[in-house]
């Protein structure tokens, strides 16, 4: 038999609700309402600039699987993910192991290192914009001419405009990592790895078969993250490019954009941002599910 709460318990349990009910209250608007809203969106027909809209059931689908500019935008959104996520893990594990191991200007470093995370976006964007310049009032292409190397129209030519996008990208979102990445390599248990160093083991074996393997589950956990942040970029590519030249930085996110806000078709859009909700869940997922297989030990 359940006990009755006391007048003393229920006062905590209503304090307790009334801390949680301003937190619930902006998920359950701003974010629960909103998504069924896209998932409901998106078997509709919507245009914001006529005012039609009706239910369509799944042709907003059937156009998608149809939509060239789509299959487009979706292999932007792999080659930049693919650029962004390895550089990123990369450097950030880098730099977090020089400066966990306490290396000289530490403090310089990691100020400078976290600056652009707390930078706003859009005057990031802004600045590497200014740096990507083409001809010779480009920052880069000036030092770049200085050693006898012409730089080409960084924002204005195919691939390179991806390089830069991608470019400014990590540099932004750098810091975070390293921060994560600190944290993991100073708890790193030092007692294994100077049992590792007295058995003789060289700085490269100490960190392929300790270091690393110890570092898998933060490794994992700064992937996803990364993963989930460079398929919904946006304000990088639309200040810096907007979504050019002929279409070869245009991303999922950016084209949602398009399609909500460019062409008033928010049915359509509403379906593109569904896809993109399942592909982010799908790699969450797998990224997840190999985690065990990834760390070489058991939870």
């Amino acid at each position: 038999m359940r006990k009755k709460m006391t007048k003393l318990e229920r006062g905590e349990a209503l304090t307790g609700y009334l801390f949680i009910l301003p937190q619930m209250a902006g998920f359950l608007i701003l974010v629960l309402v909103p998504l069924i809203m896209v998932f409901a969106y998106s078997f509709e027909s919507r245009n914001l600039l006529f005012g039609n809209m009706g239910f369509t059931g799944f042709d907003n689908y059937k156009t998608l699987v149809e939509d060239d500019l789509f299959f487009m935008t979706l292999k932007n959104t792999v080659i930049f993910s693919l650029g962004v996520v390895p550089l990123n893990l990369i450097l950030s594990l880098a730099l977090a192991l020089y400066l966990g191991a306490n290396g000289s200007g530490t403090k310089i470093v990691r100020s400078v290192i976290f600056l652009p995370v707390i930078t706003s976006g859009v005057a990031w964007a802004i600045v590497f914009k200014y740096l990507f310049q083409g001809g010779d009032t480009g920052p880069i292409n000036y030092l770049l001419s200085c050693v006898g190397i012409t730089g080409p129209n960084w924002l204005h030519e195919k691939g390179w405009a991806m390089f830069a996008v991608v470019v400014s990208r990590v540099l932004k979102n750098l810091g975070t990592n390293v921060l994560i990445f600190m944290g993991a390599v100073m708890n790193l248990p030092q007692d294994v790895l100077e049992a590792g160093r007295i058995d003789g083991a060289t700085k490269p074996v100490l960190f392929w078969k300790i270091k690393l393997p110890l570092l898998m589950p933060s490794i994992l956990m700064v992937m996803i993250v990364t993963v989930i942040g460079s398929m919904r970029v946006f304000d990088t590519i639309k200040l810096m490019t907007d979504g050019g030249p002929e279409g070869s930085t245009m991303v999922l996110v950016y084209y949602i954009y398009h399609q909500a806000f460019k062409t008033f078709n928010i049915g359509y859009a509403s379906t593109i941002a569904v896809v993109l909700f399942f592909i982010v869940l799908m790699l969450t997922i797998i990224q997840w599910a190999l985690r065990r297989r990834a760390s070489y030990y058991e939870d």
